[in-house]
Parts: structure tokens; C-alpha cells; sequence
């Protein structure tokens, strides 16, 4: 069974952007897709970002990269980036390349509009790493 990469439209709730992806994320997939999807998202100056990855079942190097890029397109001093609902393998190898660190990784949707609806004072007492 083949699932295609697919990327959702972008969708923007009051100051955060949604965006959905969905197959396979894997080094069989075109880079300059990836390029430019991460292109475009960089040209909205996105503050909050939230990557909803639930329906994703697999992801490589090229993928890792991706969400690096994306993550690196938000402004890091005043802005959030999450990864929301990471199935169980997905979020493994997350934490196998310790990009777990510089991600936040939300259980799913609601978790990481909740988070993006903090202020950085909540942040820090809640404590970096996985927001619930």
C-alpha cells in the first residue's frame, strides 16, 4: 500500500497557522516540493506554526529536514512552533535524532492551540519539550 504525500491547504486560526500533512514523508519524495511548500510558508512570517502531522506514517531524512526548516522560518524569540499528534513511530525517531529538543511535540490539535495560546511566562513554568 502506497500513501502519497499530501500537504493540506494552510489554514490561519486568529494569529496561528495550521498546516497538515499526510503520508509518507520519506527521501522518496521531491525535494523542490518540499522547497517550496517550505518557501511559502516562510513568506507569511508566521509567529505561531503548528504542523499537524496525525495522519503522517512515515518520515526520513529529507522529512526531518523539512520540519527543521519550517521551524527555522518562525520567528524563535517571540514565536511557537509545534509538532501536534506524532503517532508513536514518528515521535520515536523525533526523540531518536533529539530533535526532540528544539521541537515541541503536542499530542494532538487542541494541545498545540493551547500552547500557541500561551504566553512565554506559562511556557517556562510549564517547562520545555512535550506540552500537554
Amino acid at each position: 500500500m502506497t500513501h502519497e504525500l499530501s500537504f493540506g491547504p494552510l489554514e490561519q486560526r486568529d494569529a496561528v497557522w495550521i498546516f497538515r500533512i499526510s503520508g509518507h514523508l520519506d527521501a522518496d519524495f521531491n525535494d523542490v516540493r518540499l522547497r517550496q511548500k517550505a518557501e511559502e510558508i516562510k513568506n507569511l512570517d508566521c509567529k505561531k506554526l503548528i504542523v499537524d502531522i496525525r495522519d503522517l506514517h512515515a518520515i526520513g531524512s529529507s522529512g526531518l529536514s523539512f520540519l527543521v526548516e519550517l521551524y527555522r522560518s518562525v520567528d524563535r524569540t517571540s514565536g511557537r512552533f509545534v509538532i501536534a499528534g506524532p503517532s508513536k513511530r514518528i515521535r520515536d525517531v523525533i526523540e531518536a535524532t533529539r530533535l526532540s529538543t528544539i521541537f515541541t511535540l503536542a499530542d494532538d490539535l487542541d494541545a498545540a492551540l493551547l500552547y500557541c495560546a500561551h504566553t512565554d511566562a506559562d511556557v517556562k513554568r510549564a517547562g520545555s519539550g512535550n506540552f500537554r
